[in-house]
């Protein structure tokens, strides 16, 4: 198959478009806990999602699994495992931080692991320094670790200038920085996964799942990993805090609750499914697609911010900031396509 870079930095726009929509609505649980709704909604991230895409996208998925190298399938559910300990403290930097500033902090640190580590052992990163394209796209990467960086200040300082009942009531930056910069590096496991999954992926492809599909049965093992981490850190926290009878508390909103969480999970999951679509179209310099899905997903947590309205009060300054942040961000991804575009050619 013939890469086209511009369509993969379209589909990785849309999973950043879904990660940094996902939080919408766990925001509108009534009643709930935050682990009581972070649990019910993975589980439709997490479980739900990637069996019934992987069933419809890929024949005989069951067997896919059960002839997948042992060493990938194995290596694919720890990275998940250690990338879900980063998704579970990254729910918490949303509570202490806001959308704003908790996606900037974290997918800045997110990015630059993701995205340069896996690079170093098979020479990617190396060869890059060979080609014009590849310059272009490591000049793109730079681009977009700048843009978060302006964003994240940007952020900083609109949670300065806002009262804290205005923009999240739990705020406690303090907290939430380190919370946020610790979810950054161990969320980046993902891209580890993804790379140590690729086994799965080519098998799926050689037993006639279509290209653009191919990572869907990777992801089941990938998010299962994820899920056993969130599932025993939330089934401590319900009993820590005795709210394991929020599941079927009638006093509680509950259909609504689940279809709530139902929607943010199953938005969630749907990043990474164009995620795995974007990374089959970026040719040789696959690995920048971190990069890429980090830049859609600070561009779009921010518009969420402007939304919701936790930019309300911020001075004219720190909104000019914040749309520096956002177009070196755009100008990031436009580069890293061109370069990979070159680099296909």
């Amino acid at each position: 198959m013939t890469p086209n870079p511009f369509l993969g930095v379209f589909l990785h726009s849309i999973g950043g478009l879904a990660a940094a929509s996902f939080y919408v609505p766990f925001k509108r649980v009534k009643g709930w806990a935050w682990e009581t709704f972070w649990l019910a909604g993975g589980f439709f991230s997490w479980i739900v999602a990637p069996w019934v895409v992987a069933l419809a996208t890929a024949p005989d998925v069951v067997g896919i699994l059960r002839a997948a190298p042992s060493s990938a399938v194995f290596w694919a559910w720890f990275f998940g495992v250690l990338w879900g300990i980063g998704g579970l403290t990254f729910g918490l930097s949303m509570r202490y931080l806001g959308i704003s500033l908790g996606y900037a902090v974290a997918l800045g640190f997110c990015a630059a692991f993701g995205t340069l580590i896996p690079a170093i052992p098979s020479g990617d990163l190396l060869r890059m320094f060979g080609t014009v394209g590849g310059r272009i796209v490591l000049l793109g990467v730079l681009v977009c670790l700048s843009g978060i960086a302006i964003s994240g200040a940007a952020g900083r300082r609109k949670e300065r200038e806002i009262p804290s009942d205005e923009s999240t009531p739990e705020l406690n930056v303090g907290k939430g920085l380190a919370v946020a910069t610790f979810a950054g590096i161990m969320s980046a496991c993902m891209a580890f996964a993804i790379k140590a999954a690729k086994p799965i992926a080519d098998l799926a492809v050689e037993r006639g799942t279509p290209n653009l599909w191919q990572n869907t049965p990777a992801f089941i093992v990938i998010l299962f990993g994820g899920f056993v981490t969130n599932f025993v850190w939330c089934v401590w926290l319900s009993r820590k805090n005795g709210t394991a009878g929020d599941y079927v508390d009638a006093a509680r909103p509950l259909l609504s609750n689940y279809l709530l969480c139902m929607v943010g999970g199953t938005t969630w999951y749907l990043q990474f499914m164009f995620y795995g679509m974007g990374t089959t179209q970026m040719g040789r310099f696959d690995f920048v697609s971190w990069s890429l899905h980090m830049s859609a997903i600070i561009v779009f947590s921010t518009l969420w911010g402007l939304a919701l309205r936790e930019w309300k009060g911020a001075s004219a300054g720190t909104r000019r900031l914040m749309g520096l942040g956002l177009a070196v961000l755009i100008a990031s991804m436009l580069i890293v396509g061109h370069g990979t575009n070159l680099g296909a050619q």
